[in-house]
């Protein structure tokens, strides 16, 4: 199981011991899109939806979820992100919203996780509070966009 360094000899899970690694910079950005109706959309940028303002609470349910990661995923470190932000971008060609999470710390260990946990939650939280006047919404294309520091950064 050479270069699995989750796993052990035996090839069971396991948390990789970063106990010996010099802390440096580490930043990730990561994306998530929501994509929905027109009118959906029209409905959030007016902040019109039942729920209220969408995009408010789900930048702070963002950034929550980034300082939580440890706890949603299993053989993630407990880390302690010294930074945490959730942008939008309101895309009216294809009726739907972009999301983008950074997050950085100086630590042992990547932030990736955080970025992408940020951005999931993000998106499911807009879906949640736009799902009573649109049930065809689709979330999508969750991924790493960059990440920044350590030996592979």
């Amino acid at each position: 199981m050479d270069g699995f360094s989750h796993l052990d000899d035996e090839g069971r899970a396991r948390m990789v011991d970063v106990g010996g690694k010099p802390d440096s910079l580490r930043q990730a950005r990561a994306g998530a899109r929501v994509d929905m109706a027109a009118g959906t959309l029209e409905l959030l940028e007016e902040r019109a939806l039942p729920k209220g303002d969408v995009l408010s609470v789900a930048r702070v349910a963002g950034i929550m979820a980034a300082k939580e990661t440890s706890r949603l995923i299993p053989l993630c470190h407990p880390l302690n992100p010294t930074h945490v932000e959730v942008a939008f971008r309101i895309d009216r060609e294809r009726p739907g919203v972009e999301i983008e999470s950074t997050a950085s710390l100086s630590g042992k260990t990547g932030v990736e996780m955080e970025a992408l946990t940020a951005a999931a939650v993000a998106a499911l939280t807009i879906y949640d509070m736009c799902k009573a006047v649109d049930k065809g919404m689709v979330i999508g294309e969750i991924r790493l966009r960059e990440k920044r520091g350590g030996k592979s950064g």
